[in-house]
């Protein structure tokens, strides 16, 4: 399997600018005004007059970028544009359509099917099962159409009416435009103030204030499986015969919480730091400032000599660089998965490190492609289940399971439409998470929530590293039988 080039590196940063919603916005605001007006540009006294009204528009270019409107909240859009019409009541309607036609385009055939099917192989009539999904989406990305729409549509009526005025050298009244972006600010304010009231509880203490470090490992090695973007009740209602034996004979964790906002980057940055993003500094997939801000655990496991591994895809390297080993996703998702799965045995066979990472990513992409609720999804996670058993007896005939904890979870779920996830829609909150290996406690069901920041500071206190220097999970003590803890 070839790793990820410095090309597709870059690619998945520049993708991410079309991907993600607050990006995304501008960048197609002004893409679209520019190809509407394009004979514009060919008179310089019009071309001044169009980047001269732009300046008018970048202050709700601002707020829309400061405040996402995800969920439910994307219903209030409307809002603002109908005031607008009923301040101004000046439509373009030819633009409207113009970008509206547009933005479909982009994410139904250019990104749905043509994007997807060079990298991934979905079939070239995706686009009659996308178009759905897009309109479904609830996530603050791009492909948000009930979010994106009335965003677009005010920004574009905006600045094509001032463009209007300085073309025909009409003045612009300042102060009913102060008045809205005011009025736009403070409605923003209000709704996020009010509403935007389900982002999960943080734990407030560092994990060393709160759980003793033992003096020595308990397990040789901890195997990390990542099943991306796996659902948690889709995943109960896959053919899993494998991850089912190891949950059962394992120690379960039934209401394990992903981080806000969850993206992949994001997760994984929080995973295996042990923190937030206030802290480690990675806000989305798209990486502004390269590197997590704090430690990791690869740097606990440097401490006591020991070493760890990440084996994911091209963008987790935007957080935490070296630990990292690329694969490449540009690969038909029948085969991505199997592929990953070969690639790991080689890592382990010639680096032999003391935690390994392994992100699977067939079942997240199957979701993005084609839906979450749907036979393929299930099929995904099947094949994964498959896969996972596959790698655990190649590990056993290795010798590497022998004193191994093995960690089986997901960064975050899906939702609705095109699998979307980052703002906790119903479907993207609550993720699978089990362990199996033999210092865990068997056929236990824990209860109690927990977060995924508690991978970090588990893994460090089974291999007898210290808690990274600003972990706030909790140790999943529940987990770990009482007679081997009191040996540590």
């Amino acid at each position: 399997m070839k790793s990820a080039s410095k090309f597709e590196k870059v690619a998945a940063r520049c993708w991410n600018l079309l991907n993600e919603g607050k990006p995304f916005t501008p960048i197609f605001v002004v893409g679209t005004m520019l190809l509407f007006h394009m004979d514009a540009l060919t008179d310089l006294p019009s071309a001044l007059a169009l980047f001269e009204s732009l300046l008018y528009v970048i202050p709700v270019l601002i707020l829309y970028y400061i405040f996402d409107f995800p969920l439910f909240l994307r219903n209030y859009l409307w809002i603002p544009f109908v005031v607008y019409l009923i301040i101004w009541n000046d439509i373009n309607i030819g633009l409207l359509f113009f970008s509206i036609g547009l933005y479909f385009f982009f994410t139904v055939f250019f990104w749905g099917t043509l994007y997807y099917h060079l990298r991934i192989g979905t079939s070239w009539l995706n686009f009659t099962r996308f178009w759905k999904l897009v309109l479904k989406n609830s996530d603050s990305t791009s492909g948000n159409a009930q979010e994106q729409l009335p965003k677009f549509l005010l920004v574009l009526s905006l600045w094509n009416f001032f463009f209007e005025k300085i073309s025909f050298n009409t003045p612009v009244e300042i102060l009913p435009v102060l008045f809205f972006y005011i009025f736009v600010l403070v409605f923003a304010y209000i709704l996020h103030k009010n509403l935007f009231d389900w982002k999960p509880s943080m734990y407030s203490g560092f994990t060393r204030d709160h759980f003793p470090q033992p003096e020595k490992s308990m397990t040789d090695k901890a195997i990390v499986i990542v099943i991306d973007g796996m659902r948690k009740e889709r995943f109960y209602e896959a053919d899993t015969p494998f991850l089912d034996y190891l949950k059962e004979n394992g120690t379960e964790y039934m209401n394990m919480e992903t981080v806000y906002p969850a993206r992949t980057v994001v997760c994984f940055s929080s995973m295996f730091t042990g923190t937030y993003p206030k802290e480690h500094g990675i806000h989305s997939n798209m990486v502004w400032k390269l590197g997590i801000k704090v430690e990791s655990i690869f740097d606990s496991l440097r401490k006591v000599g020991k070493k760890g591994r990440l084996f994911g895809c091209a963008h987790l390297v935007d957080s935490m660089g070296s630990d990292v080993e690329t694969f490449t996703a540009v690969m038909h998702n029948d085969k991505v998965d199997s592929t990953i799965m070969e690639r790991a045995k080689k890592i382990m066979k010639e680096q032999d490190p003391d935690v390994f990472i392994v992100q699977m990513i067939a079942t997240d992409q199957t979701g993005h492609s084609r839906g979450v609720l749907y036979d393929e999804y299930l099929q995904k996670i099947h094949e994964a289940d498959r896969l996972i058993k596959d790698f655990v007896e190649w590990l056993k005939q290795e010798g590497k399971m022998d004193n191994t904890a093995l960690f089986i979870c997901a960064d975050h779920g899906q939702a609705d439409g095109i699998g979307g996830h980052g703002h906790l829609d119903e479907g993207e909150r609550f993720v699978p998470f089990f362990i199996h290996g033999p210092n865990i406690a068997k056929g236990k069901k824990v209860e109690e929530r927990h977060s995924l920041v508690s991978l970090a500071p588990t893994l460090a206190y089974l291999m007898g590293a210290p808690f990274p220097s600003h972990s706030r999970g909790k140790v999943l003590l529940e987990a770990i039988e009482k007679g081997d803890r009191d040996n540590g």
